[in-house]
């Protein structure tokens, strides 16, 4: 395991704490947006936070409606726009030594969930002669 994938990696003690902060901090960004004027985001949702063991920093997961590749390139583009701003709101509400360093990153695991049940949809209708 390589010693970036191992911060992330929580363990028996530290990982409820880090659970509860990624939970706080998703539903302060996802509050934050509200406030937003950015169309790139308004069809948005935060999908997870995951905060590394020391809570430096903090990768933002998000999807969109439009799910496509350019659209989260756009996406990543407002929300580091927003990120002084997000992380501001983040530090205000929380009560943290040290704000975490946001890292907006579209999450790949529900587009591929869409995919494969595209797929196995596609295979029920070949399948009925």
């Amino acid at each position: 395991m390589t010693r970036r994938a191992k911060r992330f990696q929580p363990d028996h003690r530290a990982g409820h704490r880090t659970a509860r902060v990624g939970e706080l901090i998703r539903r302060i960004i996802a509050e934050s947006m509200e406030q937003l004027d950015d169309d790139r985001l308004a069809m948005v949702s935060v999908t997870g936070v995951d905060v590394d063991r020391d809570l430096h920093r903090a990768v933002v997961w998000f999807t969109s409606l439009g799910d496509t590749e350019e659209g989260d390139a756009d996406i990543a583009e407002a929300f580091e726009e927003h990120a002084g701003g997000l992380r501001r709101a983040v530090g205000d509400q929380t009560r943290l030594r040290r704000t975490p360093e946001l890292v907006f990153r579209p999450d790949a695991a529900l587009r591929s969930a869409e995919r494969i049940e595209r797929l196995l949809g596609g295979m029920d209708g070949a399948a009925d002669p």
